[in-house]
């Protein structure tokens, strides 16, 4: 039998079959003797031990679509990273710190501004504005006013997606204004392993309508584009790739060398100052880490 592996606790996988249901898993030794360690995400197949207490054994891991370090899973289609319009102010930097990561990681991502009855509309159009040229899909939604919520839905039908952001974003309304049975699971689960609610002690995908998953993950504060070389940050940076080979330079950078066609796109408000500010203050972050 095959599923999706929804949640790891202390050796145990537990296994959402679809109609099935959830299997408690074991690993077997195979994947220990060859060092492999079964992600939370992971398609997998099981062994049925017992159909009455829903018990098996996880016998195959199926091949990854991709896989993640923090939080460790795999296989995530998309992420939409969620961050308030106006309170808490959007942290532009930190949103684009997750862009990145997430190219790096081939995962498309969707950035969703919420709270936007809070804004007049045409503040709500700047603010989407800033990250137009990302590569990544900008919505606006308000669950007060119900604005974008079936949109967003349909971009999360069928597929598996990691929702982060900040604490305070409206991560939890949006999530039960889109699938309100999703609300009654993460209760439930809660109460059974004497979790707070707004404490997330491991990583947990829920299955909220047919072949489609969330992965709730806690609020961050934070985030190091590790692994990544100064000199490669501009190519995770959607709004230079119009540009790339256009300088005087190959392999410029697009800080400080002369006849940048970036700068230049910069200049004539092609591609939005705000953006290359950061992608600047990023490159120097890397550059100077590089030093220690």
């Amino acid at each position: 039998m095959q599923g999706k592996i929804v949640k790891g606790i202390a050796g145990f996988y537990y296994v959402h079959t679809g109609k099935s249901g959830v299997y408690e898993c074991n690993a077997k030794g195979i994947f220990r003797n060859r060092s492999i360690k079964p992600l939370v995400g992971d398609n997998v197949e099981i062994d049925i031990i017992s159909e009455a207490e829903h018990t098996g054994n996880v016998s195959r891991i199926l091949p990854r679509r991709n896989e993640l370090i923090r939080p460790a899973v795999a296989n995530i289609e998309q992420a939409l990273v969620v961050f308030a319009s106006l309170s808490p102010e959007p942290n532009f930097n930190l949103l684009s710190r997750f862009l990145v990561m997430m190219d790096r990681n081939s995962i498309e991502t969707v950035i969703c501004f919420n709270k936007s009855d809070q804004l007049e509309a045409n503040k709500a159009e700047e603010l989407a504005g800033i990250f137009a040229g990302c590569g990544s899909r900008v919505i606006t939604t308000s669950v007060l006013t119900k604005e974008g919520i079936d949109g967003l839905r349909e971009l999360l039908l069928g597929k598996t997606t990691a929702l982060a952001g900040p604490s305070g974003v409206g991560k939890s309304s949006i999530l039960n204004a889109i699938f309100p049975e999703a609300n009654s699971q993460t209760g439930e689960i809660s109460a059974k392993i004497n979790r707070g609610r707004h404490t997330t002690r491991h990583t947990e995908i829920f299955n909220v309508a047919e072949n489609t998953y969330i992965m709730d993950t806690p609020g961050f504060t934070s985030l190091e584009c590790g692994g990544i070389e100064p000199q490669e940050l501009r190519l995770y940076f959607g709004e230079f790739q119009d540009y790339e080979g256009k300088c005087r330079y190959n392999g410029c950078v697009h800080v400080g060398e002369p006849d940048c066609a970036v700068k230049t796109a910069v200049a004539d408000g092609k591609i939005n100052r705000l953006r290359y500010d950061i992608y600047v203050s990023l490159y120097n972050e890397m550059k100077s880490r590089r030093k220690y």
